[in-house]
């Protein structure tokens, strides 16, 4: 049999239960709640003959069912101060929208002022499942928040949340590895980082101790330590509350962190499609000319594949850019030591106060945009679009390549 997955928002698809008075305990539709009401966010607002009256849609039910009520009916305070917010904030950015006096006495808004709460209403009610939904796929206990006081913008449409890397067909990012380090207590004389000629990148603190342009080595799967070992922190995931929010000065949207964050501390890994260089570059013209930044080179040992973040990621799809960055980029190895497919961790390099933007350097080690100097190298069809940075720091450079 065929099966074709359905387009169908929840919503029209219990308004079409409703509609045809039809029941399906899979959308939540049952006899109980064929004909039950529950505001699910208010519309417009008049006052007629004195008395005030809200347009309510209702949850469940399609908007030629909304009907006026009186406040008195309607058993929700958080919706009804949404409601007045939203209102207060279209008239303090315009003016324009001012309540006006009709026939018969009666109070109306202005229908820029209506279709701009409802425009707020829904919006709020996306980016609320969105979060939802986010939050149900991580793999980490630390909570993801999403938030847009900025713009009507609501959820990407063609993002899609993953926690690992996702390999194109034919790119194995796991290389068989049968072996772990048999320390008791982590690290030993030949545990994981020693065994790879390096040191181990952790101190007693666990926080980093070792310079940009080093590799970080963590026990393994087939190691003996357990789930508590100094030397596994990539791997267990960001451990801060995160939250993506709109930025204010065109920059789309960014991330901050709820917690204050400790220097050298792990704060998130950057993940996407691994893809071959070859695509990358196919891909980057198409970005360039959208403006887009998603592609990160993994090329501590060469250049032969890159991070694809633009339609595959986590958090860190949503981190900016700045010429002056909280995160430092480190090359990490756990499960896979092939040196072509390091995984992409992102450090603190200073302490950030809870709800500061994160931020890292585009140009570091790993990144896929040219400088100005490497792409004059590179011929007429190959030249990247330069776009203008907006990181706002006293030292920027003036273009994210």
């Amino acid at each position: 049999a065929w099966y074709v997955p359905c387009l169908a928002s929840l919503e029209t698809l219990q308004e079409l239960c409703r509609k045809e008075n039809l029941t399906c305990k899979s959308i939540g539709i049952t006899n109980r709640s064929l004909k039950s009401y529950e505001v699910e966010y208010l519309c417009d607002y008049k006052v007629e003959e004195g008395k005030a009256y809200y347009l309510v849609k209702w949850k469940g039910w399609p908007e030629s069912s909304n009907t006026w009520e009186p406040p008195k009916h309607l058993n929700c305070p958080l919706l009804i101060q949404n409601f007045l917010r939203d209102r207060n904030e279209y008239l303090s950015r315009g003016r324009e929208g001012k309540a006006m006096k009709v026939r018969n006495h009666v109070k109306t808004l202005k229908p820029a002022i209506a279709d701009y709460i409802v425009k707020k209403a829904k919006q709020r009610i996306a980016l609320q499942r969105w979060k939802e939904e986010l939050n149900r796929k991580k793999n980490h206990k630390a909570m993801i928040l999403v938030e847009n006081t900025v713009d009507l913008e609501g959820p990407p449409l063609d993002f899609y949340y993953i926690n690992e890397y996702k390999p194109a067909p034919g790119i194995n990012v796991l290389n068989g590895i049968t072996t772990g380090c048999e320390c008791a207590d982590c690290p030993a004389e030949k545990c994981c980082p020693k065994e790879a000629g390096f040191i181990l990148a952790y101190n007693k603190r666990k926080k980093l101790k070792i310079q940009p342009g080093l590799p970080i080595y963590e026990c393994n799967s087939y190691c003996r330590c357990g789930p508590d070992c100094p030397n596994r922190i990539v791997q267990k995931g960001t451990p801060y509350s995160l939250c993506i929010f709109r930025t204010n000065n065109g920059r789309g949207w960014g991330v901050k962190t709820l917690q204050k964050i400790k220097t050298n501390s792990f704060v998130m890994e950057y993940v996407g499609e691994v893809i071959t260089s070859e695509e990358a570059e196919r891909r980057g013209q198409l970005y360039d000319n959208q403006g887009n930044t998603y592609l990160f080179d993994l090329d501590y040992d060469s250049d032969e594949f890159t991070v694809d973040a633009a339609r595959y990621g986590n958090v860190s799809h949503f981190v900016n850019h700045s010429c002056d960055p909280n995160l430092q980029v480190f090359n990490v190895f756990i499960d896979n030591l092939d040196l072509r497919l390091p995984r992409i961790a992102l450090f603190s390099t200073r302490t950030i106060k809870a709800g500061e933007e994160l931020t890292f350097d585009y140009q570091m080690k790993g990144s896929i945009d040219l400088t100005s100097d490497s792409a004059e190298g590179l011929s007429p069809s190959k030249k990247r679009i330069r776009t203008v940075c907006k990181c706002g720091a006293v030292c920027c450079r003036g273009y994210l390549n």
